[in-house]
Order: C-alpha cells, then structure tokens, then sequence
C-alpha cells in the first residue's frame, strides 16, 4: 500500500470518512462504492483492491480523529491511503445563498472533481461562507460541493431525485434508512435554492455528518431554525462501529 500527499492531478477515484478512536460508521458502504467506482474506470482486479482494503484498514489509528482518503491515482492506476488528521468538525454551516453552476465533470464519481470543488469553496469563502451549493441549468438544487443537500417540508424529508447527477452519498442514504424506519416520509424535489428559504435544511457528509444551515451568506434567504438536526446528530454519533480486524 502506498502512502499519498494531496495530489497534484485529479484522481481517478477517492472515497474518505470520519475515524473517531478507531470507530466509523457506514465503512461497508464506503468499500462497496470504492469499489463499484475503480471497476468502472478499469482499475485494479478486484483480489488486489480487495487486498488493498484490507491492510488500509489495518493501518488506520485507533485513537484520535482522522479523515483517511483511498485514492486511484491517475495513469499509475496505483491504489494510495492519503492519512489526514480530521478537521475541527462543525455543528452547523454557513452556505453561500448564490447557487453556482455544476462544474462537475464526473458527478457520480468521487474523485475526478475533487480540485474543481475545492475552488468552488473558496468562491463561498470569499462571500463570508463555508459551502455553496451547485444547481443544475434549471437552477434546480443538486447537492453542496463537499455535501449531500436535505430540507424539510413540513414532516417530509426532501433531497432532489436520484435521476439527476449527484453523488450517491454514504451517509445520506443512512439518514433516508432511519427516516423510513421510524415512519416519516421521504420524498424527491425538484427546488431552487430560493425555494429553500425559510426551512431547516441539513449539508450531510461522511466527516460531519449532519450540518444545518444557520446562514445563508450574501443573500435574502433565512435560515430556519434546526429543531431536528441534534437528535439526528447524536443518532449518526451512536452508529459509529469499530473499525474491522481482519
């Protein structure tokens, strides 16, 4: 296994998730979709990715928190663990009220985007926020550029539908499980992001799992307050499990 720095062209395919003293929620889903990705662009046979799995997860510390990349680097096709202390995690998230157009060109693959993104953050930094969300040419609302994007409509959990380029994010979909679970209704809009004014709406990830919006930067749109965010927190917090021996 090869250790990585940031890399200085795009990957090929990456997948990261939070380690907290050696435990990590959904790492299952994160292999199978590292996975499915590197299959799709020709990568390693699957006995060498499996391998590879295997002792990354053998080397990740069991104390502290991190934020561990797997990467397929281009060309090489060499199969890298980038080990990165986790940054401060955030309870709730500032996000630039301007959707930005999709500059994704590889949407439903982590990896190839991952420095595209990064300058569409630091667009939103520049405009006093930490995120931005992108929208397709309708406007429509696709997801954030490091986030899945959910909001409420009443006691309905929204997220735009699967039909259009997101990226099928892990822990999205472990929220949208408990949801059906205990009974509230999951649906799929199409929304702008004007018509997210007023309502509680979550940035949810691997790293931080569940963050509300508390502000929309450089623009008239109000943030609801986040009366469901902190119980879901502290569920996503409790499903945390230690990380495999093999």
């Amino acid at each position: 296994m090869t250790p990585s720095t940031e890399p200085t062209a795009p990957l090929l395919v990456a997948d990261s998730w939070l380690v907290r003293d050696g435990r990590v929620r959904g790492l299952e889903r994160h292999r199978e979709r590292f996975l499915r990705s590197c299959g799709e662009v020709g990568g390693p046979p699957l006995r060498r990715l499996l391998e590879f799995w295997r002792d990354m997860t053998g080397t990740l510390p069991r104390t502290g928190e991190w934020f561990p990349r797997v990467e397929l680097a281009p060309r090489s096709l060499e199969l890298r663990l980038l080990l990165r202390h986790a940054p401060p995690l955030g309870a709730g998230v500032r996000v630039w009220a301007a959707g930005q157009s999709d500059p994704r060109t590889v949407p439903r693959r982590k990896g190839p985007d991952l420095p595209t993104l990064a300058r569409v953050r630091e667009r939103a930094s520049g405009q006093g926020a930490e995120e931005a969300v992108l929208v397709a040419p309708s406007g429509t609302v696709l997801e954030a550029a490091t986030a899945s994007v959910l909001w409420w409509e009443d006691d309905t959990l929204c997220l735009p539908p699967p039909r259009l380029p997101v990226l099928p994010g892990v822990t999205v979909a472990l929220v949208q499980e408990r949801a059906r679970r205990d009974g509230i209704t999951v649906a799929h809009r199409e929304r702008t992001v004007a018509e997210l004014d007023g309502r509680e709406v979550w940035l949810v990830n691997a790293l931080h799992g569940i963050r509300p919006v508390t502000e929309w930067a450089g623009g008239p749109l109000r943030a609801a307050p986040a009366r469901r965010a902190p119980e879901w927190r502290a569920w996503l917090d409790d499903i945390m499990e230690p990380l495999p021996s093999y």
